[in-house]
């Protein structure tokens, strides 16, 4: 771990917990800041937070008060969920105090070079799939980020032989001010998280805040099939990387004649991935540019290729069940999944939809919807759902109470050669912590049969 100097006797406040908070919290008393850690939650119900006490690190729970930002902070460090409209934190900008998130720190203490990636959809995926790539190529990496595993946790111990992949979100690239990976990948740009950022001019800023601080000598993959990305990034120095699922690339990573290319090489052949989706075409391309870069085999990428079937709660295959196929996509909190994990199948199939109601409709569906025989509903969106379904002429559409018990009404409602798919187009937070819970019922359900 460097040993920066940044932070010493630096006063910083670190607002909001979970692990990315503990872990910049522990870090920073590391680097000898004078830390404060709030949280919503009560210090009595708060183990997190119990625990940083016991480091000796100032704690103050049970609320957010506003008086805190006039003991004289220097940097806050927040909670990537924690929006910039919260009152403290717009406060903290208005007095000019810098805004960082734990992944500025990860960057800023590891000694391994860092490949980050960004997206609206595919990061878990091509974050997964490019470590594993790298592993069986013998470069040594790490992974991290919004993946599940606290980057400036995992940077604490990296060693300058190693790389860190680390998947990014733009909750958490608004707030970088040095970070700068040597690779970074954008997946894609839709529209997204609106909720948090307000427009999509700034979610898609966000976004390119990830290549913001490149220089000539890193690298830039980017999605050229997309012109709105190619323009956001427009201002990078870094060099761009093109990857397309359409058309040939100059100096990219493509699709041609059944087999896939990077810079004219032919890597491999396409009918060899086991990924299943169209959708995750991009992510290899992704990944195959990236694990060239670094001087990967051919031979190393197809073999990771050639096994790696998805990522848990993403298009997860889970059982077959009296010959119906059940399939976990809880991560699909979106349209845009939902309408990907769709278009992955063209057998009939069983839809099992909803979840947190966030002001939108669901008729951007309506034309993935035709080989859905059965939809079946549940959580705030289950009406709007129906609806939509009513529209697309949807023979059989249930309303259920919860994922639970929507997978013996699949089931019931389905036949021999029929996929049932959970993926929801909707968050998890109106009956779910996370959408890794709500996935992990629906395995469970499906196992009970």
């Amino acid at each position: 771990m460097k040993k920066i100097t940044k932070f010493k006797h630096k006063k910083v406040l670190v607002l909001g917990l979970a692990k990315s908070g503990v872990s910049a919290a522990s870090l920073l008393h590391k680097l000898e800041a004078f830390v404060t850690v709030n949280d919503q939650k009560p210090l009595a119900e708060n183990p997190e937070a119990q625990g940083l006490l016991q480091e000796g690190i100032k704690v103050i729970c049970g609320s957010h008060p506003i008086e805190l930002l006039d003991e004289g902070f220097e940097y806050v460090v927040k909670n990537p969920g924690i929006p910039y409209h919260n009152p403290l934190i717009k406060r903290a900008v208005e007095k000019g105090i810098p805004v960082l998130t734990e992944v500025e720190l990860a960057y800023l203490v590891s000694e391994a070079e860092m490949i980050g990636i960004t997206g609206t959809n595919g990061k878990t995926t091509t974050t997964t799939l490019l470590y594993e790539i790298l592993n069986e190529g013998g470069q040594r990496p790490l992974i991290a980020g919004n993946i599940g595993t606290v980057a400036s946790e995992v940077a604490q111990t990296a060693a300058k032989d190693e790389k860190m992949v680390v998947e990014l979100s733009s909750f958490q690239l608004m707030g970088i001010q040095e970070f700068s990976p040597h690779i970074a990948i954008i997946t894609n740009l839709y529209e997204a998280h609106l909720d948090y950022h307000g427009d999509l001019g700034e979610y898609w800023h966000a976004k390119a805040n990830i290549t913001k601080n490149q220089t000539e000598d890193d690298y830039l993959i980017i999605n050229h099939d997309q012109d709105h990305l190619v323009k956001t990034v427009g201002f990078t120095k870094a060099s761009i990387i093109p990857f397309s699922t359409t058309q040939e690339v100059e100096g990219g990573a493509y699709i041609k004649a059944g087999g896939i290319y990077f810079k004219k090489e032919r890597i491999g052949d396409l009918s060899s991935v086991v990924l299943p989706g169209a959708h995750n075409l991009e992510n290899i391309l992704c990944a195959v540019a990236a694990a060239k870069l670094y001087g990967v085999s051919n031979e190393s990428i197809m073999s990771v290729l050639g096994k790696f079937a998805g990522v848990k709660h993403r298009t997860q295959f889970v059982k077959e069940v009296n010959g119906r196929k059940f399939y976990n996509d809880s991560k699909a909190t979106n349209t845009l999944a939902t309408k990907s994990a769709l278009n992955a199948f063209n057998t009939p199939t069983i839809l099992l939809a909803g979840g947190l109601d966030r002001g939108n409709g669901f008729d951007d569906l309506i034309p993935h919807l035709k080989n859905v025989k059965t939809l079946i509903t549940f959580g705030e969106t289950a009406d709007k759902l129906q609806q939509t379904g009513e529209k697309a002429g949807i023979q059989t559409i249930l309303r259920v109470d919860n994922v639970e018990k929507a997978v013996p009404a699949a089931f019931e409602n389905s036949e021999e050669g029929d996929v049932i798919l959970l993926s929801p187009a909707c968050a998890s937070w109106d009956q779910y912590r996370t959408f890794e819970e709500r996935g992990d019922i629906f395995i469970k359900a499906v196992h009970t049969l």
